[in-house]
């Protein structure tokens, strides 16, 4: 288990950040969210599982791709800490949210699924060579809500690089009415992030892909049942 405060500094060196392509008044929104996430960060009482290995990680070791759910992205992204690639969609309410990770200390991949998946892939490659690990929602940017897009399959295999789940669990939250349902865990609230096993999809192509994103959507459900009852240890086990 690793707490809040054993984190590494969230200004780690990282590719280059999201351009600015919107008005000042939004950019000014950008920067008081920003300010508003850390404060609000800062009060929760974070507990960190399954994450030693990936922190141990020297610079020459292979990087990989985190999967997570689009609703529990926000308590995942403070807690994470790691320079990180994070795979935005290049709607505009994607360059926002790509300007507020940037503040936060990622860099972004624009692209989705559904639209400039191959650059989004070249561009994810490239992080991987970098050095920079890569995150992507597989049930973003529009859903259905835990539905698992196969491009998260398909990038990992392209790149040699494993999937390393990533689920939240917060004992008060307040959940939004949109389509993923978004946590936003309330001041003070405990909340338990948990990492998977890394696993391995070698020599996938985007046909078998598709044919196996229900078998990791049901890994992902899987990690939610088990980062609930990590949390509800009155002493959790270290990892």
């Amino acid at each position: 288990m690793t707490r809040e405060r054993d984190v590494p500094d969230r200004n780690a060196p990282i590719l280059e950040q999201p351009s600015q392509r919107l008005d000042w008044r939004t950019r000014v929104a950008i920067r008081m969210v920003g300010w508003l996430l850390g404060a609000l960060g800062a009060t929760w009482r974070l507990r960190v599982h399954g994450r030693a290995a990936l922190l141990a990680r020297d610079a020459s070791a292979p990087r990989v791709v985190f999967t997570l759910w689009h609703g529990q992205m926000l308590p995942i992204i403070y807690a994470h800490r790691q320079p990180t690639a994070v795979m935005i969609s290049e709607h505009r309410d994607g360059e926002i949210l790509a300007q507020i990770l940037g503040r936060l200390g990622f860099s972004a991949v624009r692209g989705s699924s559904s639209r400039g998946g191959a650059r989004a892939l070249l561009e994810a490659v490239r992080a991987f060579k970098s050095g920079v690990d890569v995150a992507i929602t597989p049930d973003g940017p529009r859903g259905p809500r835990h539905s698992f897009a196969p491009g998260a399959l398909v990038l990992a295999s392209r790149a040699g690089a494993a999937i390393v789940p990533i689920v939240a669990h917060s004992d008060r939250t307040w959940k939004l009415r949109s389509w993923d349902v978004f946590e936003i865990p309330k001041p003070f609230a405990r909340v338990t992030i948990a990492y998977g096993t890394p696993l391995r999809v070698d020599g996938i192509d985007a046909r078998s892909a598709s044919e196996r994103a229900d078998e990791f959507a049901q890994y992902l459900h899987m990690e939610l049942e088990r980062v609930a009852q990590l949390a509800a240890r009155k002493t959790p086990s270290a990892t």
